[in-house]
């Protein structure tokens, strides 16, 4: 059929068009500045990862062959770390690629998908990317998530814990009620940031076969710009998931990422120090932002969700920015007073206060 004859017809390839509203990511800027905005953790990689990087510098030549598309030696790694079966560890492009997967594996019935109305905005970017029906659950007053919530028939469930933004951590017996009762249908934990806060729900693993838990290497391993998430899960589920990999990209993760993130994951002594000192931090910035006035929601992550009751969120944002400072500002419902504060070294957030402090006449 010729385009005049469709034009014809009020056919056009713009009717048959999916159409999203995109996923806005935290800005990049590419100047120096105190970034305090994406979550990324300001201390560097394990050693042992620039060490690896050197030694791949001699090895330019195996780069024209493809990587392993097992990614063998970084599950083999994360199995023995978590003291899992290699059957039960997947591994992908950062977490968001692999919940995405998660989304199109897993969420394919009729019924609504659970997850909560303040959480990651992109939940809702693959619900509607994929076709699928959601419910979004109101946190309460206090921005917790509301358990029995999840209760009603559904098509599954999909939470952050601690949740982002506003970095609360929900304790691991209300999240094994969650999952207790919805036994039908699968249930992800999303835990980009359990590493700053508690018990992490992998140790039910075991016990429910419908749960699957997804981490990253970007928070507290230091490594946001390789781009290495996983999940663990059953040996069926993680199978389903391969599956679908293989079917959309086979060569997901690049030679370099799977030899750093082996790396990573052996140093456990560096990987405790840094998660140690963001948490120190975390606590006494906490407390610097109440002494200025500021509500700080008691955050579990490697950020903090605060407001001021005297100053607008949007010109404070502003106000930073202009100074290089950058924090996250969204103005959405309900959070529109809010802003996000990574937490970066000592010395960078002392560099933000003093620009609070001289922003309110303190």
């Amino acid at each position: 059929m010729t385009a005049a004859v469709e034009q014809l017809l009020g056919l056009s390839y713009d009717q048959f068009t999916q159409k999203v509203e995109p996923y806005v990511p935290g800005e990049q800027p590419q100047k120096k500045v105190i970034k305090l905005n994406t979550n990324e953790n300001p201390y560097p990689p394990a050693p042992g990862v620039l060490a690896a990087m050197k030694k791949l510098e001699g090895h330019v030549d195996s780069l024209r062959l493809y990587p392993d598309p097992t990614s063998d030696a970084l599950v083999s790694a994360l199995a023995d770390f978590y003291h899992v079966g290699k059957d039960q560890v997947f591994v992908g492009v950062g977490s968001d690629d692999v919940l995405s997967m998660c989304f199109l594996t897993f969420f394919n019935s009729e019924k609504p998908v659970f997850f909560p109305d303040i959480t990651y905005s992109f939940y809702k970017v693959w619900a509607d990317l994929y076709r699928i029906p959601y419910e979004c659950k109101k946190v309460d007053e206090n921005f917790h998530i509301i358990k029995e919530d999840y209760y009603p028939e559904n098509g599954g469930v999909i939470f952050p814990n601690p949740n982002a933004p506003t970095g609360l951590y929900e304790d691991l017996v209300d999240v094994e009620d969650i999952i207790a009762h919805n036994q039908d249908v699968i249930v992800i934990v999303d835990e980009a940031y359990v590493d700053f806060a508690g018990r992490s729900a992998m140790e039910l693993i075991d016990k429910y076969e419908n749960l699957i838990i997804v981490q990253t290497f970007s928070k507290a391993r230091s490594m946001a710009g390789m781009r290495i998430g996983y999940a663990i899960s059953n040996p069926t589920l993680i199978k389903y998931l391969n599956d679908a990999k293989y079917s959309f990209n086979s060569y997901t993760m690049n030679q370099t990422s799977l030899v750093c993130g082996v790396e990573a994951v052996k140093d456990k002594a560096y990987f405790e120090e840094c998660v140690n000192k963001i948490i120190e931090t975390r606590e006494w910035a906490k407390e610097e932002l109440k002494n200025l006035g500021f509500h700080c929601l008691d955050s579990k992550s490697n950020f903090i969700f605060a407001m001021h009751p005297d100053y607008d969120a949007k010109e404070l944002f502003e106000a930073l920015k202009e100074n290089d400072i950058y924090v996250r500002f969204w103005g959405s419902e309900r959070i529109e007073q809010y802003m996000r504060i990574t937490v970066g070294t000592r010395e960078e957030m002392e560099a933000m206060f003093a620009f609070l402090k001289k922003y309110m006449n303190k």
